[in-house]
């Protein structure tokens, strides 16, 4: 089902807010498919989704790859028959202030991360979400 990522239901902000592992795909600089898992923070106000991530890794590497524009990127995470996914162009930052801010909003959903200074985050400016929260018949 497609929902507005910047007005998501009640249900489906609360399902971002509650502790599961995502995934996060990237495209690789041949165009293939990365995907690993990653935590993620939903932000429908501010339009993003931010996964941190230390600057040398791979899924970094790819989104800089991609160019100034950014890479096209999703994110998703499922439990059991509940799943979502959100979409959209993905940059690196490394100003201190925004990968405080998503150190900030990783250790709510999670748990306080540990100390990187080589930090910096990857903010999706979302383009779509979909997902399908109800849970099966029995």
């Amino acid at each position: 089902m497609a929902i507005d990522p910047l007005r998501p239901s009640p249900e489906y902000l609360a399902f971002w807010r509650e502790y599961h592992l995502c995934t996060l795909t990237t495209p690789r600089p041949d165009g293939t498919p990365h995907v690993v898992p990653v935590g993620v923070t939903y932000d429908p106000d501010a339009g993003l989704a931010r996964v941190i991530a230390a600057k040398s890794s791979t899924k970094v590497r790819n989104v800089l790859a991609a160019g100034p524009d950014g890479a096209r990127v999703a994110v998703c995470q499922v439990d059991r028959a509940r799943w979502a996914t959100l979409e959209g162009v993905a940059t690196v930052n490394a100003d201190p202030a925004a990968v405080a801010e998503a150190e900030r909003r990783y250790a709510e959903r999670y748990r306080p991360p540990r100390v990187n200074p080589d930090r910096v985050v990857i903010e999706i400016a979302l383009t779509s979400a979909l997902g399908n929260l109800r849970s099966p018949v029995r």
